[in-house]
């Protein structure tokens, strides 16, 4: 296939199957849903709005909501109007907001589908005079009171005419990394950077992607995060098909099964709250002999499959985070395999690909060509070049140079490639610390070793300047079930066994259970999930002596 921009996979559509289903919005038990051509209005209109407030040429915009249909067509009129879009998490503060929209010399922005109480504190973070454009209000979300209104807009304005035509070197997005430390960094991608994307698709298809246009995406991981919006947004877009969203946390469920995804991106706790969600219902023990009776084991499999929405799933993809082989092989044993992705923003979130036919436990997968991948032999970090690498950071020459040193992306991870080509990755540069010693600890491998106990959602190991590491644990809702004698034996017998694997200097000395859950909200999360072991640090330190001198070696915080 030629290689095209983003808005060309659009237009392209939207001749073929002007009355196919683009997106579909849940409202309730009712879902609205819009075609290609109606879309193409919409964005035209949307478009023309743009022009009128008087922007500069190539202005960026920004859109700050959660996923919803208005989030994709702000995305394409952006393009349409001839700007640069700079999508932001609807988790910001003021202080956030404030600081990403300097720093993308923010012209203007979308503000959309937000949480009551994130609203009425971003907002202050919103410059006076700035040109806002609100997205509908949804039900139990921000009534948001500045700013043009998106319906009075459509109505007002006429579809824009000959739209330009980007070519692929023009700067399509600048995507701010969440950012477990430090000040966000503004990843340039062109248009040629995210076509470059689609060679992918073309030539392997790992996602199992119709080239037809019977593809069925659901829409619930942040569209501002680059893997959401290449797997999701772009391949729907330049391959065809429908984007379902998610109306709330609470309709989660329903809503997937309402989609009946062909192909869904998650990351790895959402497979943990899967899994958890059947085994509440169906402990494993009972699982383990259902699935031995071959007759049983099919229907079993069947009604998982139907109940969790996945029963026409073509491809389950896992990213943004490792995944442990536990949850890969429990996935497997029950009929629905889930293949791995590794990557970044700074990539385009493609690096390497691991699918479901490939027994190599604990790899991240091979590299996708074109891309290539080398280790370096002092620091262990794993490097890679590709065309779909980041132009620059920008506006900060130094951290570009920095982070593209000799033509090579620093990823920033460590790891080691084996015999055939199969990336295995260690832990994070930044991550890792000394202990009292002197030795060097990386976390990943030894919070590795606790993934096969359900008890466990989250893990960080810890301990900078003690003589041992700690495990700071948040409980899953099947471990909250259990009194904390039932618990501590469980925990000290998973501790047993992990320490048993590891050299003394690694051995952990303490569990810790978390009086709460480690979220965005609170700080301790980036929005894609990721734990932020800086901020764990900074809150825990103080504590950390203590809970190693702890005559017990499963305590509470």
């Amino acid at each position: 296939m030629e290689t095209r921009t983003l808005i060309e996979g659009f237009y392209e559509w939207e001749k073929a199957t002007p009355d196919a289903i683009f997106l579909r919005q849940p409202f309730g038990d009712k879902w609205e849903e819009t075609t290609w051509k109606e879309a193409g209005v919409m964005i035209r209109k949307m478009a023309a709005a743009l022009r009128s407030l008087g922007l500069k040429d190539k202005a960026h915009v920004a859109i700050v909501s959660k996923n919803c249909r208005e989030w994709v067509i702000s995305d394409l009129a952006i393009i349409m109007a001839g700007y640069v879009s700079v999508p932001l998490y609807s988790t910001l503060n003021a202080d956030q907001l404030k600081e990403v929209l300097a720093l993308g010399d923010v012209d203007a922005m979308f503000a959309g589908k937000l949480d009551i109480d994130i609203w009425e504190n971003m907002k202050e973070g919103v410059p006076d005079g700035m040109p806002v454009i609100k997205f509908p209000q949804y039900a139990d979300n921000a009534k948001i009171n500045i700013g043009h209104d998106w319906d009075d807009l459509l109505t007002k304005h006429q579809p824009i005419v000959d739209p330009p035509l980007p070519s692929l070197e023009d700067m399509w997005t600048i995507v701010f990394t969440s950012g477990t430390t430090g000040t966000p960094k503004g990843v340039v991608l062109t248009f040629g950077t995210l076509s470059s994307t689609s060679e992918l698709v073309e030539r392997g298809n790992n996602l199992n992607v119709s080239m037809e246009g019977d593809n069925r995406y659901f829409s619930f991981l942040p569209l501002n995060h680059i893997a959401e919006r290449v797997v999701v947004e772009s391949n729907c877009i330049s391959y065809g098909g429908s984007i379902s969203f998610a109306e709330s946390l609470e309709t989660f469920a329903k809503n997937i099964q309402g989609t009946r995804p062909t192909l869904l991106f998650a990351v790895p706790r959402i497979w943990t709250k899967f899994q958890q969600g059947v085994l509440s219902k169906m402990p494993q023990e009972k699982l383990n002999k259902m699935l031995k009776i071959p007759f049983v084991s099919g229907m079993v499999k069947k009604k998982i499959h139907k109940a969790l929405g996945l029963d026409q799933a073509r491809c389950l993809l896992s990213g943004a985070a490792p995944i442990t082989q536990n949850n890969k092989e429990w996935y497997k044993r029950i009929g629905l395999p889930i293949s791995e992705g590794y990557g970044m923003t700074e990539n385009c979130a493609v690096c390497t690909f691991i699918g479901v036919d490939e027994d190599k436990p604990g790899s991240v997968g091979k590299v996708q060509e074109p891309g290539q991948l080398k280790i370096d032999p002092e620091t262990e970090e794993i490097l890679m070049k590709a065309p779909f690498v980041m132009k620059e950071y920008y506006k900060s020459p130094e951290k570009t140079a920095e982070t593209l040193e000799g033509g090579w992306l620093h990823t920033g991870d460590q790891g080691y490639v084996d015999d055939e080509g199969y990336l295995f990755i260690t832990g994070r540069i930044k991550d890792t610390f000394k202990s009292e010693k002197g030795q060097f600890i990386v976390p990943a491998p030894i919070e590795w070793k606790f993934a096969g106990d359900d008890d466990i959602e989250q893990i960080a190991i810890v301990g900078r300047g003690i003589a041992q590491p700690l495990a700071l644990v948040v409980l899953s809702e099947l471990g909250s079930q259990k009194n904390k004698e039932q618990l501590k034996e469980s925990l000290t017998s998973t501790l047993e066994n992990a320490n048993a694997k590891l050299d003394g200097y690694k051995k952990v000395s303490t569990i810790v259970v978390m009086d709460e859950p480690w979220t965005n909200e609170n700080g301790m999360l980036t929005p894609t999930l990721k734990v932020k072991r800086n901020m764990i640090n900074k809150v825990h330190n103080e504590k950390y002596l203590d809970w190693h001198k702890s005559e017990d070696c499963v305590v509470w915080a």
